[in-house]
C-alpha cells in the first residue's frame, strides 16, 4: 500500500506538554500551571514547568525534525505566552518564539500547522469565569486575530481548538483536567462558549491569514452492546460528536443533543445570533483518533461499569448520559488502557465523509503509549508502536480508496512529553526524552516513520 505524494506526513505536539520555560520571558500562568501545582491532581505531582525544555532547545529540535524528514509539524501556541493576561498587552518575546519556530520550520522545508488552543487557558481569564462566560470566547477571537496577523502569511493550516470535548467535559464535568470543575450544566455551558470561540476565531482569521482554517475533534466511535447498546451509543455520540459538529458545521444543536441533556439544561444560555456566529465554513476538519468504546445502558443492578478512562469518582463527563456503561474492551491495549482497533478509524472517516461529503479531513493525532522497555545499544526498539501506526495508516489508505478525502496524518507524538494528569508516566513519543538530562534519542519508530515518509510505502 502506498500513500499519494500530496498526502502530508508529520508529527504533533502541544505547548504545555513540551515547551517548559513556564515563568520565563513574560509568560503568564495558564490553568494547567495552576491545576498541575495543586496537590493530588497529577501523577507524582508532576508539572509542565520544564517539560521537554523545547523553548530553550528550539533549533536542535527543528534540526531533528528535518533529520527525520517530517513534511509537516503540528504545534500549539501558548495563549498565555503571547498574551499573559489573555487580553491586552502583547508579550513580544512570546510572539518572537513562535516567529522563530515558524521561520525555522519553513527554512527546513516543513509545513507549519498551528493550533491556537490546546487546553491552556490563561489563568487570568479563568479568574473571570473562563469558558463558562461569554467574554472568554470574544477574547479568544482577539487572540486569534493578533497571532494570525503576525504569522498568517507563513502557516499552512490554522486550527482553532484542539479536542474541545476534553476542555468542556473533563475540565468542567469530571474535573480530571484543568480547571478541575465538577458539574452537570457547567460542561454544556463550556461546550457552547468553546463553539462560539471557534466561530468567532474563524471569522477573525479569515481577515488576516492565507492558510487554510480548521478545527480538531476527538470524535468518538462507540460500539453498541446488547439490546440497550444503540440507545447508549446515541447518547455518547450526541455529547461527544454532535454537540460540536452540529453547530459548527450544520448551524444547530441537533435534537439528539437537546434530548440527551433535557434533565440537565434548557440551553437558555444560547442567545439569538450565537449559532450564526458558530456556523463558519472551514477548509479541513481535523480528526484525532485513538480507540473505540463499547457501551450499553446500566440496568440499575450492581455497580455501573465504567471503562472509559475519563470518569473519576469526583464527577462524570457525560451530563445526561450518566446511565451509560462503558464496558471493558478486548485487547490488545496501549499503556493508557485504550483498546487498539484501527478499523474504527476507517469507520469514522467514512461516517464523516457521508455526513460532510465536501469537507476534506486530516488525521491530526494518532499514536500509542507503550512501555518502551526493549532497549538495546541505546535505542528503544518499540515494535508495538510501529505496528500500531502502520495498521492505522493502512486503514487511512483504505478510507482514501473508498473515496474519503484525507489530506494528511500527524503522528502523536514527536517527543515523549508531559501527558497532562498522567504527568511523565506515559510515553507517546517516537523520540525518547530522558527527563533527567532532557537528551533526545530517536526510537526505532522514528527511524521507521522517517523511512515511510521517504518511501511512502506501508509494506516496509
Amino acid at each position: 500500500m502506498t500513500l499519494p505524494a500530496s498526502f502530508l506526513l508529520g508529527s504533533a505536539t502541544a505547548a504545555y506538554q513540551i515547551e517548559g520555560a513556564a515563568a520565563e520571558d513574560g509568560r503568564g500562568p495558564s490553568i494547567w500551571d495552576t491545576f498541575s501545582h495543586t496537590p493530588g491532581n497529577t501523577v507524582n505531582g508532576d508539572t509542565g514547568d520544564v517539560a521537554d525544555d523545547h523553548y530553550h532547545r528550539l533549533e536542535s529540535d527543528l534540526d531533528l525534525m528535518a533529520e527525520l524528514g517530517l513534511e509537516a509539524y503540528r504545534f500549539s501556541i501558548s495563549w498565555s505566552r503571547v498574551l499573559p493576561s489573555g487580553r491586552g498587552a502583547v508579550n513580544e518575546p512570546g510572539v518572537d518564539f513562535y516567529e522563530r519556530l515558524v521561520d525555522g520550520l519553513l527554512a527546513r522545508g516543513i509545513a507549519p500547522v498551528a493550533t491556537l488552543y490546546h487546553w491552556d487557558l490563561p489563568q487570568a481569564l479563568q479568574d473571570d469565569g473562563g469558558w463558562l462566560t461569554r467574554p472568554t470566547a470574544e477574547a479568544f477571537a482577539d487572540y486569534a486575530a493578533l497571532i494570525g496577523s503576525r504569522l498568517g502569511d507563513r502557516v499552512h493550516t490554522w486550527t482553532t481548538l484542539n479536542e474541545p470535548w476534553c476542555s468542556a467535559y473533563l475540565g468542567h464535568g469530571s474535573g480530571a483536567h484543568a480547571p478541575g470543575i465538577t458539574g452537570r450544566e457547567e460542561p454544556l455551558r463550556a461546550v457552547h462558549q468553546l463553539n462560539r470561540a471557534h466561530g468567532l476565531a474563524v471569522q477573525a482569521l479569515r481577515l488576516v491569514v492565507t492558510g487554510q482554517l480548521s478545527v480538531t475533534h476527538n470524535l468518538h466511535v462507540a460500539r453498541p452492546d446488547g439490546p440497550t447498546g444503540e440507545a447508549a451509543r446515541r447518547k455518547v455520540l450526541a455529547l461527544a460528536n454532535d454537540a460540536f459538529l452540529g453547530p459548527q458545521l450544520e448551524g444547530a444543536y441537533p435534537d439528539s443533543v437537546i434530548e440527551t441533556t433535557a434533565d440537565v439544561t434548557d440551553w437558555s444560555f444560547v442567545r439569538d445570533g450565537d449559532l450564526a456566529e458558530i456556523h463558519q465554513p472551514v477548509d479541513v476538519l481535523g480528526v484525532n483518533y485513538y480507540a473505540t468504546s463499547r457501551v450499553r445502558l446500566w440496568d440499575g443492578v450492581g455497580e455501573r461499569q465504567n471503562a472509559d478512562g475519563h470518569s473519576p469518582s469526583s464527577g462524570s463527563p457525560w451530563p445526561g448520559a450518566e446511565d451509560v456503561e462503558f464496558l471493558p474492551q478486548p485487547g490488545p491495549h496501549t499503556e493508557m488502557g485504550w483498546n487498539i482497533e484501527p478499523e474504527g478509524l476507517h469507520d469514522l472517516l467514512v461516517t464523516l465523509r457521508d455526513r460532510f461529503p465536501d469537507l476534506p479531513l486530516m488525521i491530526t493525532e494518532n499514536g500509542g503509549a507503550f512501555p518502551d522497555t526493549d532497549v538495546a545499544d541505546g535505542t528503544v526498539r518499540d515494535a508495538d508502536r510501529i505496528d500500531y501506526v502502520r495498521r492505522h495508516l493502512v486503514q487511512v489508505e483504505r478510507a482514501v480508496d473508498d473515496g474519503v478525502d484525507v489530506r494528511g496524518y500527524f503522528l502523536w507524538s514527536l517527543f515523549d512529553n508531559y501527558e497532562w494528569a498522567y504527568g511523565y508516566a506515559k510515553r507517546f513519543g517516537i523520540v525518547h526524552v530522558d527527563y533527567d538530562t532532557l537528551d533526545r534519542t530517536p526510537k526505532a519508530s522514528a527511524r521507521w516513520y522517517s523511512e515511510l515518509i521517504r518511501r511512502r510505502d506501508l509494506s516496509a
